[in-house]
């Protein structure tokens, strides 16, 4: 049985176990893990292996999954072995210049958020509001119009049966209908089933720096020249009030496209950290790096275990994944791509003492993100050599050096979710607070207090005054103000906001590095912190060679999923 408290099983509860037709819930944690690892492993099979040796790779995910030591993502969870069979969580689709291409692609959309995936979009093709229509005589009525069309029918989908789709809504920042496409959230629930992000080039930051014009570009024409600037300061104003639009650095993001030949990389999954071609998905999932450590550092050889069976639970799910339209399970079988990532490292930093804005927190972050991704890489080559290198392989930068299974191999993903199941903070995010409240599935409402200072409080301290530090971090969510709490403690159990912008950026870069696809994080800001201190945040992540980031003022949107006590003292901005 497993060892879950109540937060944990209100997750599952919520969206991941089965249901009978009166919504009544008939399946345990236990059976959940099953049913995905029967389903996955049957790929074995497929590949030739024998009943047992099927039976094997079943109980290796079993175990895998039900430890807690990895996780995939929740369309696998929540439909591996049940009729959808959809299991992978990131799709990008092309949006091309015509009525039937952008309805084609909203068809597309839909059969996606039905079976559980997430859509990203460059709109970037379609031309710009007022330009005339020669087949219609008419004028365009430009990208943002679609995107309320395509915002809209996502609203009515939920996916798999359990929540609405969620999109990814992209425009290059020299689009001529750019300050339409970065204003159109003014309105607080305006595009509420999209994220934003502004596609920004080497050449904008180049224009930037020497205070130059922009040229607004379409089809190969000037339309406009407006001060980059303006469209600078504009993204980081509207990224103040609201948290978006955030920005995809698509330079950064080509470098590292490892099948060029195949098409230059324009969009990304909704959470950002998956760049992908038209067409193709991506299944991700994450390492538990909570449970990878043995006394005072990294237990190196069970992560590597783990790193390996990972990536063959990964790279099964691409093949017996039931792709909801035939151009998805072409492109994506093409490449074959997987991301395999981490959760848990603030609770890893908290055990170890080490404090997350700190030299030795960005040493070990590239230290263990450098051993995953030359682990997987390390199991991809032995799944070439057993069945195949990808299809696209001799089409990629890997060729004819590195026979992969899979174009891609490692991605850091928020882990929102299936970092709850597992009990542990989320992706590579420091804990929004001590204690917090969470709201998940139909506003219900989760107390969370974090597990590894609870720990750190029965070590050090008597019942009455652990109590009485319990007490003072409810009502503050952090340690700072709290008596009795040594120095060294409270500056290893920071929390978010406590921790200053541009160490958020250097985790996020120290990753990144060795990461092949992207890095999901938010760099929280505290309410004060000002539009300048949003765009200092956005040069320096450009600076650091970043692929994405997203920033977030706290309170500048009425609903947001954590909440922290009233009294949280936030950082100060250097």
């Amino acid at each position: 049985m497993l060892k879950l408290d109540i937060n944990q099983r209100t997750i599952l509860e919520g969206r991941y176990l089965q249901r009978d037709e009166k919504g009544q819930v008939i399946e345990t944690p236990e059976g959940m893990f099953r049913r995905v690892a029967r389903a996955v492993a049957a790929a074995e099979a497929r590949f030739g292996a024998d009943a047992k040796t099927t039976g094997v790779w079943e109980e290796r995910f079993f175990e895998l999954m039900a430890g807690l030591d990895f996780l995939p993502n929740s369309p696998t969870l929540i439909n591996a072995g049940r009729e959808l069979g959809q299991l992978a969580a990131c799709f990008v689709l092309p949006v091309e210049d015509s009525i039937e291409a952008i309805f084609e692609t909203l068809k597309e959309t839909a059969l996606i958020h039905k079976s559980g995936g997430g859509t990203g979009f460059n709109f970037s093709r379609l031309r710009p509001k007022g330009d005339p229509v020669r087949s219609t005589g008419g004028v365009a009525s430009g990208p943002v119009s679609f995107m309320r069309i395509f915002n809209a029918a996502t609203e009515e989908i939920k996916q798999g049966g359990v929540r609405r789709g969620a999109n990814m809504g992209i425009l290059r920042v020299d689009h001529p209908d750019i300050l339409e496409f970065i204003t159109c959230k003014e309105e607080e629930g305006a595009f509420r089933n999209f994220n934003l992000s502004v596609a920004v080039t080497d050449a904008f930051f180049m224009l930037l720096e020497r205070g130059e014009d922009l040229p607004l570009i379409f089809g190969g024409r000037i339309y406009n020249t407006i001060p980059a600037l303006r469209v600078f300061e504009t993204i980081a104003r509207h990224a103040h009030a609201n948290g978006e639009p955030g920005l995809l650095f698509l330079d950064a993001v080509n470098r590292d496209n490892p099948t060029p030949v195949l098409g230059h990389i324009e969009a990304t999954n909704p959470c950002g950290e998956q760049p992908l071609l038209p067409y193709e998905a991506c299944n991700l999932g994450s390492i538990n790096l909570a449970q990878m450590l043995s006394g005072k550092g990294v237990a190196w050889d069970r992560l590597r275990g783990v790193v390996h069976d990972a990536v063959r639970f990964l790279d099964d799910v691409v093949e017996v994944n039931s792709f909801p339209i035939p151009e998805i399970a072409a492109a994506t079988r093409r490449t074959r791509k997987v991301g395999l990532g981490i959760m848990g490292w603030a609770d890893v930093l908290f055990r170890l003492g080490i404090p997350y804005d700190s030299a030795a927190a960005l040493e070990l972050a590239g230290e263990i993100m450098s051993f995953i991704r030359e682990e997987a890489r390390a199991a991809s080559r032995a799944l070439a050599a057993e069945r195949g290198a990808f299809p696209a392989w001799e089409q990629s930068v890997y060729y004819p050096e590195l026979p992969l299974r899979n174009a891609t191999l490692t991605t850091i993903a928020p882990t929102g979710s299936i970092s709850g199941i597992a009990g542990v903070s989320p992706g590579i995010e420091p804990v929004f607070a001590l204690s917090y409240t969470r709201t998940v599935f139909d506003g219900k409402k989760l107390l969370v207090v974090d597990r590894v200072f609870l720990d750190y409080l029965k070590a050090y301290f008597p019942e009455a005054q652990r109590e009485a530090i319990l007490n003072a971090v409810y009502l503050a969510g952090n340690l700072q103000d709290v008596d009795g709490v040594p120095p060294e403690a409270k500056a290893v159990f920071k929390t978010a906001l406590e921790i200053a912008p541009e160490w958020h950026l250097r985790v996020q870069a120290a990753f990144q590095e060795h990461t092949d696809n992207a890095v999901s994080k938010t760099i929280n800001l505290p309410q004060a912190a000002t539009v300048e201190d949003v765009a200092d945040v956005f040069r320096m992540a450009y600076t650091l060679g970043l692929k994405g980031l997203t920033v977030y003022r706290t309170g500048s949107r009425k609903d947001q999923p954590l909440t922290p006590p009233a009294n949280c003292r936030p950082c100060r901005i250097e």
